[in-house]
């Protein structure tokens, strides 16, 4: 299994450099043929702005979802993206039809699938939505289907959330009050800063599981 790992790790930075090279690509071919480049001063202040509001964030994922992922399910997602909305919901519901454990190699295999397959059928998806944009765009602009659209995301997670609830429902009840009073008083850092909320929610709830575990509750 080290071995294994080890080779994930080897594979994954390589892509990894090679998705950062991609990135930077067609700004730098956009340059280097028109000529026209960015303002340095203003480049680096956005950088650092950036940095500043998203690096905190894509810390904590990697500590968050890495043991959910394994290995190479964690490169593979954080290379393709699209984590909290697809990939952490497919590797989540696959381990559950698996019945695997973290940190198996079973569900080391069961999460790579999951993260490959969701990748594979989103660029699929993605191809026809183009392809088809714009003679569904009629549809896709309904005002009667504007609302289903923009509850899809909590109808999804709300749908994954209730299985795991419904069997821990004594660590459920303190980081849903928390977030509620966090959603109440702080609504604007919520919506902006969902990945800490998750890293808060957590630390809520193994701080609960602890309290409860050493008075022999769960």
């Amino acid at each position: 299994m080290q071995e294994y790992r080890n080779k994930m790790h080897l594979y994954g930075r390589i892509f990894i450099l090679i998705g950062i090279f991609m990135m930077f690509l067609i700004p730098v071919v956009t340059w280097l043929v028109t000529g026209i480049g960015p303002d340095l001063n203003k480049m680096i202040l956005g950088v650092v702005s950036l940095s500043v509001l998203f690096l905190p964030g894509g810390i904590v994922e990697v500590l968050t979802y890495g043991p959910i992922l394994g290995t190479s399910g964690t490169y593979l997602a954080f290379i393709t993206g699209n984590l909290v909305n697809l990939k952490i919901p497919c590797v989540m519901n696959a381990r559950e039809v698996a019945g695997t454990e973290i940190n198996t190699e079973e569900n080391e295999i069961v999460s790579t699938f999951a993260v490959a397959f969701s990748t594979i059928t989103t660029i699929v998806i993605m191809g026809l939505g183009v392809l088809l944009l714009i003679p569904l765009k009629p549809i896709l602009n309904s005002e009667i289907l504007k609302p289903a659209f923009d509850w899809v995301v909590p109808a999804l997670f709300g749908a994954l959330a209730y299985k795991y609830f419904k069997d821990n429902l004594k660590l459920v009840v303190a980081p849903i009050i928390f977030v509620g009073i966090l959603s109440y008083f702080a609504p604007t850092f919520v919506q902006g800063n969902v990945v800490i909320v998750i890293l808060l929610a957590a630390l809520v709830t193994v701080a609960i599981a602890r309290i409860l575990f050493v008075y022999n509750k769960i």
